[in-house]
């Protein structure tokens, strides 16, 4: 007997993505922001403290549930140094191409000495939009076996009325880290296909380039 071959894309959760929201095969919705960092260790033990607890508070004030992603990856040095090269191709000033050409060598043996890491922090927010059932006229979530994974995509006035719900949390995050210094920015479409492709293909290079300003 002959066995079906499964393509990638029925492993993976997603069925769309839209207009910066993840729609998930269950009909459920995730957005994604990517959060600034805090040098926690430069801090004094008062502000360290301080922090924890705004964070605590933070997080007990929340009706829902968030995940938070570290993604870790080598630091792509190139773009960096074939800017610094055309920035001095042209210069006039003989000594500031020397000086260019020697800092270049040792910004690339350096690299190739020691793994530079870069972070991003992300903070994956979730609206799970409730089904109508329609015999009993009740709202219930149905469980995942009974999910067709090929429901046909929601209405443009239904999408807006889930996304709107989605866009509050996202507010309320945004406010409660904003309150220990961290900033954050959602993901629009083009950033999120970017991040999950990396996601599910670990061998490309690079991060998603709507960090929020230092």
């Amino acid at each position: 007997m002959a066995k079906s071959i499964k393509s990638t894309q029925d492993f993976v959760a997603i069925r769309e993505i839209r207009d910066g929201v993840v729609i998930l095969k269950d009909g459920n919705y995730r957005a994604v922001v990517i959060a600034s960092s805090i040098n926690f260790s430069l801090k004094s033990e008062d502000e360290r403290q301080g922090l924890i607890l705004q964070y605590q508070n933070f997080l007990n004030s929340l009706d829902f549930s968030i995940q938070i992603h570290l993604e870790s990856r080598k630091l792509d040095i190139l773009p960096y140094l074939q800017n610094i090269e055309t920035v001095t191709k042209d210069h006039t000033n003989e000594l500031i191409k020397i000086q260019a050409r020697e800092y270049i060598n040792f910004i690339k043996t350096f690299t190739e000495a020691t793994n530079i890491m870069s972070k991003s922090f992300f903070v994956i927010i979730p609206y799970d939009p409730p089904v109508i059932n329609n015999k009993q006229g009740t709202l219930s979530k149905l469980p995942l076996p009974f999910l067709n994974k090929n429901t046909p995509a929601e209405s443009t006035e239904s999408f807006e009325q889930n996304k709107s719900q989605l866009e509050q949390r996202i507010s309320v995050v945004a406010d409660g880290l904003g309150r220990i210094g961290v900033k954050t920015a959602q993901l629009g479409t083009d950033e999120l296909i970017e991040l999950y492709f990396k996601l599910f293909n670990p061998g490309e290079k690079g991060v998603p380039t709507a960090i929020p300003n230092q």
